[in-house]
């Protein structure tokens, strides 16, 4: 789709009413979309069941692309090396499946670690352990970026609930290298208050995806026009940054919805 004189490349979410790639390629390709962002927590869609050959024939019979989402219960800075280094593995094997799908933007979400639950409230325990958790961030950065040198793949991590001081710390560690950039995820930042929205234009020359959805106050991932988000301001954020985005709504209707939404608001204006 275009805006106005620049192009910009939308996409669309693993929509769970699907049950393989090519309805979604199928979906994709009839909205004018531009690519699928291929969702790792599904069992179809496990690092095991990605048969990159299909994939690529899929996707190039229906003229799209793909973008690649990590499981979400990844943990590489967790504290049990064995744990966290099967993360590493899977990190990397995932942006090497990636590359060879001709993708080359990865989205992740940052994972806060475990707490505990004390008399005055819950402590995260990578606070208590700032240090190692910091070692390990420094640890992964290195290792990502010899793995993944010459493929070209951008790891992008997502925004959630709000980032931590010490997520903050290791975003600055993690972004100094080119092999990582953010995710600005709108519908999360709207249900957060925005915290992490300063951090984020701060480092906009990092910011190169974005999952767009409307909000209100009690829900996220709904039908653009259908909450209370401005919609215009991400979208030419987007624009500025070069971004990918990705219309992430949980439903083909609300897709649907969102797409035409898009056409009917910022194409052309």
């Amino acid at each position: 789709m275009k805006k106005g004189s620049i192009m910009m490349k939308f996409g669309m979410p693993t929509l769970m009413e699907f049950n393989g790639v090519e309805e979604s390629a199928r979906l994709c390709a009839e909205l004018g979309l531009n690519f699928v962002e291929i969702c790792m927590s599904l069992p179809q869609y496990t690092l095991e069941a990605i048969d990159v050959e299909r994939f690529r024939d899929i996707g190039k019979r229906y003229g799209v692309k793909f973008t690649v989402h990590l499981d979400e219960n990844v943990n590489f800075c967790d504290f049990n090396k064995k744990i966290a280094d099967a993360c590493f593995d899977y990190i990397i094997s995932s942006a090497q499946m990636a590359d060879r799908l001709g993708c080359k933007l990865i989205n992740m979400h940052f994972h806060r670690g475990e707490h505990f639950t004390m008399p005055n409230g819950k402590v995260d325990l990578f606070s208590v352990y700032r240090d190692r958790y910091i070692s390990r961030i420094m640890e992964f950065r290195t290792y990502c970026e010899a793995a993944l040198k010459d493929a070209g793949v951008k790891i992008c991590i997502e925004n959630c609930k709000g980032y931590t001081d010490f997520q903050r710390d290791a975003l600055n560690i993690l972004l100094a290298s080119p092999v990582f950039g953010l995710t600005y995820d709108i519908g999360h930042s709207h249900r957060a208050d925005y915290v992490d929205e300063s951090f984020i234009i701060e480092n906009r020359n990092k910011l190169f995806h974005m999952h767009l959805h409307d909000a209100d106050s009690k829900n996220d991932h709904l039908a653009l026009g259908t909450g209370e988000i401005d919609k215009e301001k991400y979208l030419r954020l987007a624009s500025e940054c070069g971004c990918t985005v990705v219309l992430e709504t949980k439903t083909s209707v609300g897709l649907r919805e969102s797409v035409n939404w898009v056409r009917n608001n910022t194409l052309n204006n």
